[in-house]
């Protein structure tokens, strides 16, 4: 933070309204703090936020006005104000007359040798409902993408549990993209095995025939009638029907082969594995920590207690998780109202903080669980501060480059150097931008932000020949 040089000649000498006209246009709320800690005086910026707090701070200790979780905050700020006259920015939440906490975040200056604190503070709702957004819009993809995702899943449960061979053919090639395991048991191969095989394939003569025209019936008019094949080893005769898929640009073949005499159906149960999740968890490299509806965490594993600093789980058990989250009183409370309405949040951001003053990057994911009448919210915690960059590395040609260059340093003039060095890194990027846009040098212009004659003077000029020829013709789009 920088002063000014000369404030008294500046801004000469303010009176107590000029003060307070300029405290009140630039802080949400300021506070007037006795030596005692009591409120002397409290002006809001807006009407909506007066409304937000109760009319009677005036009097009573300005630690009475803050949530209980916040006050080792608003106490460390009064401590600081008094010890060093002007403090760093600290956040906190005052309850509100209508509806959740409101997170202010003060700054607090001593007024002279009276003891008198001025505290003022920006409100905090626009950020925590921006946040409230971000989640909003993440939830409602992740809605999607699982609801694409159990539709998938679905499917590959169909198709792998329907008793009936089932088998998905390119219809150009007429070569099996897929198998169930049924068809596998039919065929006499593991569906690995007759996947890019050509259908139909260990058929006699006549069944073959049959499947064939079938398929082509298909492919022309989208249905047929189904036929009898037999394999040739097995006495076995299926009754083969088929229909037609279009899927994007491409076409299927869904072929369905049913026993003239279906077998038994076998089921099989999987074992309980519930029993070992506790132990799972237990040793999970990412912290896991489950709280009740208030945010109080009733157990956590080993790896929470490690990232937050603690000793034992007993120091954890009946504390906030908000005590640990990198944002005091926005992070958890955006989380809570999320679970509460939508009982999964994935991928929140934000940062754990350790006792011993350590920061740690984390995604948080969570879930409501209902647990009889009293549900409880469980909290998965990654560490990402750890993550490798994605950074490409530099190619052979720009190291080979980079020494040819350091090499010539002191033999070749520097403007000589500078000249040369421009042309190759101006070819360097005529290239990528080739590269990215597929050797499209309509695209690859504008891209660059050159004119097409432009590009192509550099490209000659370079000597630069494209992998393959893409030039558009007319729109200048590929």
């Amino acid at each position: 933070m920088s002063s000014f040089r000369a404030p008294r000649e500046s801004l000469g000498v303010l009176d107590a309204e000029t003060t307070a006209a300029l405290v009140e246009g630039m802080a949400d709320v300021a506070v007037v703090v006795d030596a005692q800690g009591v409120v002397s005086d409290v002006a809001y910026h807006s009407s909506d936020l007066a409304a937000d707090f109760s009319p009677d701070w005036i009097g009573r200790p300005w630690l009475e006005t803050v949530s209980p979780e916040t006050r080792a905050s608003l106490e460390a700020l009064l401590d600081e104000a008094t010890e060093q006259g002007v403090t760093r920015w600290r956040q906190v939440t005052h309850p509100s007359l209508r509806g959740s906490d409101v997170p202010i975040q003060y700054r607090a200056l001593q007024l002279g040798q009276s003891g008198k604190v001025l505290a003022i503070g920006r409100n905090l709702q626009g950020m925590a409902a921006l946040q409230q957004q971000l989640v909003d819009a993440q939830q409602a993809l992740e809605r999607d993408y699982w609801r694409f995702r159990q539709v998938e899943t679905r499917y590959r449960l169909l198709f792998r549990m329907v008793s009936e061979a089932i088998l998905i053919i390119d219809a150009p090639t007429q070569r099996v993209v897929e198998a169930n395991p049924a068809a596998g048991q039919m065929l006499g191969e593991t569906p690995t095995r007759i996947i890019g095989r050509p259908f139909p394939e260990g058929f006699d003569n006549e069944s073959t025939q049959a499947i064939n025209g079938l398929l082509a019936g298909v492919r022309a008019a989208g249905r047929a009638d189904d036929v009898r094949a037999r394999l040739l080893d097995s006495a076995q005769e299926f009754l083969v029907s088929a229909s037609l898929l279009r899927q994007e640009n491409a076409s299927f073949l869904l072929v369905r082969l049913s026993p003239v005499v279906p077998d038994a159906a076998q089921t099989a149960s999987m074992p309980d594995l519930k029993a070992r999740y506790l132990r799972v968890l237990e040793g999970a490299p990412d912290c896991v920590v489950i709280t009740d509806t208030d945010g109080r965490i009733l157990t956590a594993n080993g790896t929470f207690l490690s990232l937050a600093e603690i000793a034992t789980e007993q120091q954890a058990r009946g504390e906030s998780l908000d005590r640990w989250l990198g944002r005091p009183g926005v992070d958890l409370s955006v989380l809570m109202a999320n679970l509460r309405q939508h009982t999964t949040v994935r991928l929140f951001a934000t940062t754990l903080r350790g006792e011993y003053g350590s920061t740690t990057e984390v995604e948080i994911s969570a879930a409501a669980v209902r647990n009889g009448e009293r549900p409880y919210f469980g909290f998965f915690i990654r560490d990402v501060g750890r993550r490798l960059s994605t950074e490409q590395p530099a190619s052979p040609e720009q190291t080979r480059w980079l020494d040819q260059l350091t090499e010539r340093v002191g033999r070749v003039p520097l403007k000589e150097l500078v000249r040369e060095s421009t042309d190759t890194i101006e070819r360097l990027c005529i290239e990528a931008a080739l590269k990215l846009t597929g050797d499209n040098r309509a695209s690859a212009a504008e891209l660059l932000g050159l004119s097409r004659q432009s590009l192509y003077v550099k490209i000659d000029r370079y000597g630069i020949v494209a992998e393959q020829a893409s030039e558009p013709s007319g729109s200048g789009k590929k």
